[in-house]
């Protein structure tokens, strides 16, 4: 029996059109009109806090996190989380999402955004709070627009409007 195998990297300049192509093949061009896409939108994702999974050479899974703010406080937002579709299942989100959640703790940060399938993100850490709490800059299902504190008081008096860090 073949054991696949992969390992979690920083995201090097290198990587960006493998990103971007699994980016096409995952979302399409729909992806730019949602409201993560337009809080990224010209702001440069924090390469300290970006990965990709590689399985030898080959790129299989990447995830971006883009400084933002939520009703003026410095936050991160998580995304997009992608894995090449013959390695979903196997673990390479999971360590991305691991290893991305880490490297925020321990860069400061003190709170994640996401908007995303809570029975997937939850166990990361990712809660709900009151629909619309937080607003973004498009629709988006309040059901799925979730934050991961990382420090004891990150969602203290947390709300507002997400936008994109200056």
């Amino acid at each position: 029996m073949k054991i696949d195998s992969f390992t979690v990297l920083a995201e090097q300049p290198a990587d960006d059109a493998a990103i971007e192509a699994l980016h096409e093949i995952s979302f399409g061009p729909g992806r730019f009109v949602r409201a993560a896409s337009l809080l990224r939108e010209g702001v440069p994702q924090d390469p300290a806090l970006s990965f990709v999974a590689k399985s030898g050479e080959r790129l299989i899974g990447s995830v971006r996190l883009t400084p933002i703010r939520i009703g003026g406080r410095p936050a991160i937002l998580l995304g997009p989380l992608v894995v090449v579709p013959d390695w979903k299942g196997r673990g390479a989100g999971k360590s991305l999402m691991r290893t991305s959640i880490a490297a925020a703790r321990e860069a400061g940060h003190a709170v994640i955004l996401l908007v995303g399938d809570e029975p997937y993100y939850g166990p990361f850490g990712f809660q709900r709070l009151q629909p619309y709490q937080i607003t973004l800059p498009a629709p988006a299902d309040p059901a799925r627009v979730l934050v991961c504190p990382l420090t004891d008081d990150a969602l203290e008096g947390l709300g507002g409007a997400a936008e994109r860090a200056a």
